[in-house]
């Protein structure tokens, strides 16, 4: 279990950032708390069901309530994929907008930081089941998350979700599945459209690296197929990573090499490819593009220019944006400052926009 955690720590952390160095974990003002929250016989749109799910979360601050007793002032923050909650303890997100007078101050807001299921301290397949663990995705995921608030914490709504990378494309299908649910969403670092041209390729890539690697075993292997975790692992990293700002902190060919090299020996050996293709592999069915024009919260969604996996020249979020009702796209431009994918979780180059969705959707 420490094993993986500390993988998924440090595969977030990259993620998150896309820097060179993974940043070390900072704490807002307020101490923290942690959970689990039992769901009995979950069942999966695959039709298979799991006796007890659990979902572990972190939180921050204390929920408000108005007369009629309903909840004025959580939010929940979704991680990518490969992440947890804690991903957001980063210090370009939570020195910024989780200290003390910060936008999403603990001292005023409930501040809600679960962790998907098949990542973090949630039931995944490493826990036992291995490749019998339910096929999840992303629907099961946001069920989840719903019986979490709702059944576990006593949250009947949210001022604002905001979600980054797979959370964002999680606050899609939470706009279309409750519509009423949150005041406003936030959504970085993702398209509101099936999987698929390079975006569905490097990940097909990464999974048949795992898979077809001799010491897979069907999921049941003795050791990790180690050379199929390797391949997978520098497929996220190209992912992840910016050009700028990586040129800029490898500008010789034996800097790039030093980078590569410390990277596997950081993350690979406490990697479970279990977990791996299964959080990888849970995009598969992901389309909110059909019904996007039901979302009817207000949307602040951000991409940026140099991000790989979103690629900005498909031209996809000019026209999708379009069909929100009340959804502003923006496209950060690639700079020093940008981190590719990883933008999204630095609120220094977003958090004025944050900053005007609140103030808008005030009540």
């Amino acid at each position: 279990m420490r094993k993986l955690a500390t993988a998924l720590a440090a595969c977030a952390a990259f993620l998150a950032s896309a820097a060179i160095v993974a940043p070390a974990w900072a704490a807002p003002a307020i101490a923290p708390k942690e959970g689990n929250f039992v769901v009995r016989d979950f069942k999966f749109r695959s039709g298979e069901t799991l006796p007890e799910l659990r979902l572990h979360y972190t939180t921050f601050g204390e929920p408000k309530r108005d007369a009629a007793g309903h909840v004025t002032n959580a939010v929940m923050v979704l991680h990518g994929t490969g992440g947890t909650g804690k991903q957001f303890l980063n210090p370009a997100f939570a020195d910024t907008l989780m200290a003390p007078g910060g936008l999403l101050d603990p001292a005023e807001y409930y501040v809600i930081l679960p962790d998907g299921i098949g990542h973090g301290q949630s039931s995944k397949p490493s826990d036992g089941l291995r490749a019998k663990f339910p096929k999840y995705d992303y629907d099961d995921m946001v069920l989840a998350q719903y019986l979490l608030l709702t059944q576990g914490l006593k949250v009947d709504h949210l001022r604002l979700l905001l979600g980054t990378s797979m959370g964002c494309m999680h606050g899609f299908v939470w706009g279309e599945t409750y519509p009423d649910f949150a005041d406003a969403l936030a959504s970085f670092a993702c398209l509101p459209n099936e999987i698929a041209g390079r975006n569905r390729i490097w990940r097909k890539l990464l999974i048949d690296a795992v898979t077809q690697d001799p010491a897979w075993k069907g999921g049941d292997y003795v050791q990790e197929p180690r050379e199929g975790l390797r391949t997978a692992l520098g497929l996220l990293m190209v992912a992840g990573l910016a050009p700028l700002p990586t040129q800029i902190a490898q500008p010789t060919r034996d800097a790039a090499d030093k980078f590569v090299d410390d990277y596997f020996a950081a993350r690979l050996s406490a990697l479970d490819a279990n977990d791996l293709i299964y959080q990888v592999a849970a995009s598969r069915n992901y389309n909110p593009s059909p019904r996007l024009d039901s979302i009817t919260q207000p949307v602040l969604w951000i991409n940026s220019a140099d991000d790989f996996i979103n690629p900005p020249e498909l031209g996809i979020a000019e026209v999708q944006a379009k069909r929100l009702k009340h959804g502003t796209f923006v496209l950060l431009p690639a700079s020093e400052k940008t981190r590719g994918h990883g933008s999204h979780t630095i609120a220094a180059l977003w958090k004025d926009r944050l900053a005007a969705l609140m103030k808008a959707t005030e009540r």
